[in-house]
Parts: structure tokens; sequence; C-alpha cells
């Protein structure tokens, strides 16, 4: 039965529910599609007006752990990416090891010299004559948004920097461009400044077929936050450890006993480490 109410988005507008969306992002989780269809129709069945967006995703979340923990942890990504925080810098490791699957040579966190002073750049990616300076803004809260302030901010940071490189040897057949990578959107402002002025802009949906959802997924680099069999003090500890994704703690399985995880809990933690590290 189709219910055509109103429910809540993060952004605190409201739209009509759609079921096809929900069953699109229940898809993202690589679940059998009877339990995708099961679970979107038992939520369909719970909606209520002026529901929230974040009390559907519960709902179909919970459901979905029931059913399958891969499969749930896949469903969560979005979440996780908010879970890296408080600090950005577990964002800024897993962008730089996702350009480094993607056959970049990449440095995280680094001081270089502009034209006028020096910056802190989150990633700095070099690939054959292509030369980037990343800079990534990390979100916790999923209604935050990057709006045109912050593209033209690392612009002109950019534009610092890259006076600099020019004047390098052998960077005067170089590529160089600046990027901003978010784990949250893009306003339309900033979309339109990026592509006019030619910054690399990355978000959990931008560019089409191409954000950050599409990439971890198709890398199997998903963050170790997609976890569901692990607590959330036991994922601070592995972050506070250096570990960002579920692929170092598949390949550092002793890490689990050194924050503390009880033995009896770690295969199913492994099992699920491991098969989110499989490449799509």
């Amino acid at each position: 039965m189709n219910k055509s109410v109103l429910i809540k988005k993060y952004s605190g507008e409201y739209e009509a529910f759609d079921v096809n969306k929900l069953i699109n992002s229940l898809r993202r989780s690589r679940a059998d599609e009877d339990i995708i269809q099961d679970i979107a129709r038992k939520v369909q069945e719970q909606i209520e007006e002026g529901m929230t967006t974040k009390k559907i995703y519960q709902l179909a979340f919970k459901m979905l752990k029931a059913k399958s923990r891969v499969s749930a942890s896949k469903y969560k990504l979005k979440k996780a990416l908010m879970e890296l925080g408080p600090t950005g810098f577990p964002f800024e490791k897993l962008v730089g090891k996702l350009l480094a699957h993607e056959g970049f040579d990449t440095e995280v966190d680094v001081i270089v010299q502009g034209n006028c002073v020096q910056h802190e750049i989150d990633v700095i990616a070099q690939k054959d004559n292509n030369h980037y300076m990343i800079e990534c803004k990390y979100h916790s809260d999923q209604g935050r948004v990057c709006n045109v302030k912050i593209p033209l901010y690392i612009n002109s940071r950019f534009l610092d920097v890259e006076k600099k490189w020019e004047r390098q040897k052998g960077h005067d057949t170089k590529l160089h461009k600046g990027g901003l990578y978010t784990n949250t959107r893009f306003t339309s402002d900033a979309v339109q400044y990026g592509k006019c002025v030619g910054l690399l802009l990355t978000s959990w949906d931008y560019p089409m077929d191409n954000g950050l959802k599409d990439r971890i997924d198709k890398s199997g680099l998903h963050p170790l936050t997609a976890i569901t069999t692990l607590t959330k003090a036991e994922k601070t500890k592995l972050l506070d450890k250096g570990l960002v994704l579920c692929k170092e703690l598949h390949e550092n399985p002793k890490v689990l006993e050194q924050v503390g995880v009880p033995k009896s809990r770690h295969k199913k933690i492994l099992e699920d480490s491991r098969e989110l590290c499989r490449i799509q």
C-alpha cells in the first residue's frame, strides 16, 4: 500500500516519502533482492507523517542487520564516515588511501611552502604528470554541507602553492590541480564555482557514479567504523591506533587484543572485516 506522507530530511526540509529511494539505498548493501523488498515493505508500513529520514534509516538498518551483518555494514557506509571523528584526520587518511589505491603516490598532513606563506595540506597526490593538492572537509553532522565559501578558500590556498610549485625543477610539464573532498555534500554554488576554477570536487555522491560511496564500494576500502560487531568505544581505540580501514584491521588482527576486545568476539569481527575488504 502506498502512503502519500511527508518525511523530514536531515536538512530540515520535508519531502514525500519515496519507497524507491529506500530500495535503491538498500541495494547498495548487496543484500538479496527478496530481503530488500521485504524490508522496504515493512518500513513502508511503519511510515508516519513527519517521520525523519534518520528514523527510517534506523528501522531499515535494524531489519537488515538481523538478516546480514555485512550487508548492514555496507548499508551504513554514510554513517560510518560520520563516525570517523571527532577530528578530521581519519577521514584525511581514508582519502589518502583511496587515492593510493587508484595509483597515486600520496602524503597525508604535509606542510607545504607556498609563494606567500606555508600551508598545512591534508593530502598531496602525484601520478605521472598530475600533481594534486587535496583538502578534506569532514562533517560529523549529515545535515551540514560544503557551501561556496569552502572551495573559494581552498582555491586561494591552492593558487599560492601552485605559484611555488611552478618554479620548481621539472614542474613545467606537470598538471597542477587543487581538490576538495567532503563526506557530506556540496551546495549547487560550490559545484558551480569548483567547475569554473577547475577544482577536483568529490563528495558522498559527487561526481555522479564516482563519488565517495561508489569509489569505496568498488575498491573495498570500507572504514572500520562500518563494522557492526565493534562497539563505539572499540572503534575509537582502533582509530586512535592509526587504523582506518577494515582492510587494515584484517591485516593486523592482533590489534583487537591490544585495544581490549574479548577474544570470544575476534572471529566474527575478522570475518566481517574480510568480507568488507572484497572488491565488488
